[in-house]
């Protein structure tokens, strides 16, 4: 077991996979059926007793509720993280898009997480087959989400204004070397930020890839071009993005897209859509 054949197991089962493709049976617009959602994933490495892991779960970072890998696999060593970058057709659409998530981004959202879970899914399969045991923590039973205070009990540092859940993907990302937060709370990858997330435990010990970035934001150069792209003011300068704002937006494209939701129009049509700025 090595990083470059898990790479290939990766890139392979891009490949292969359904799910990628939008077609017919997802009842989306006629003239989007053949759009690819997602390029092939970027991969990296960490190691599951990352001292990080235990700075998550203090206050003002994460919280005491952000569950450790050890906590969702007893005998993790090593995290895998993937970043799946959005499609050009995904993107370019996106771009246009002013005050509403474009449909395309929708489906990337909805159709696309759909994928991506089948994806980790099948990931975990290939470790397993391979005697290496695994957890997607996104597929466990134990995963919860908080938003806007409600959804996971019994922490009393969990606020009002509290989002997030019981493992971050973008964090997990960062440990694994593939990129640092900008002010709209993504994470910039070599790829950009336009995309989404997976990550995978395993108890394979396995070189963590060096992290080339010392600060979280060191790959934002703050240009402000999120703020503008914004269609409800809920990113600034000095604070980044107030969830509290997004978060009812979010809530809102429920019904401005259903059955679909999401937003990324900060995502897009900036300097980090694609590439370190």
């Amino acid at each position: 077991m090595d990083k470059e054949l898990i790479r290939q197991a990766a890139a392979e089962l891009y490949r292969q996979l359904p799910g990628n493709i939008l077609d017919e049976t997802m009842d989306i617009l006629p003239e989007h059926v053949g759009t690819r959602m997602f390029d092939e994933p970027l991969v990296g490495f960490g190691g599951a007793d990352d001292a990080l892991f235990d700075e998550y779960k203090k206050v003002g970072v994460i919280g005491p509720w952000h569950m450790s890998p050890a906590e969702w696999l007893p005998q993790a060593k090593t995290v895998v993280s993937l970043f799946f970058p959005a499609s050009l057709e995904v993107r370019q659409s996106n771009r246009r898009a002013k005050e509403k998530a474009s449909d395309l981004w929708a489906y990337a959202r909805i159709e696309g997480q759909a994928f991506i879970g089948s994806y980790m899914a099948a990931l975990q399969g290939w470790f397993r087959e391979l005697g290496v045991e695994a957890c997607v923590p996104a597929l466990d039973s134990r995963w919860l989400a908080v938003r806007a205070g409600v959804g996971i009990e019994g922490y009393p540092e969990i606020r009002e204004d509290t989002y997030g859940s019981n493992w971050s993907e973008r964090h997990a990302a960062y440990v694994c070397g593939l990129g640092t937060f900008g002010l709209s709370k993504g994470l910039i990858t070599e790829k950009g930020m336009a995309g989404r997330f997976g990550s995978i435990l395993i108890d394979a010990k396995l070189t963590p890839d060096l992290r080339p970035y010392s600060g979280i934001y060191d790959y934002c150069t703050r240009c402000g071009a999120c703020i503008k792209r914004c269609p409800v003011a809920a990113i600034d300068l000095e604070h980044g993005k107030d969830h509290t704002v997004c978060g009812p937006f979010l809530a809102l494209s429920r019904t401005l897209l259903a059955p679909r939701y999401g937003c990324g129009l900060c995502q897009t049509d900036v300097p980090c859509e694609t590439r370190i700025p």
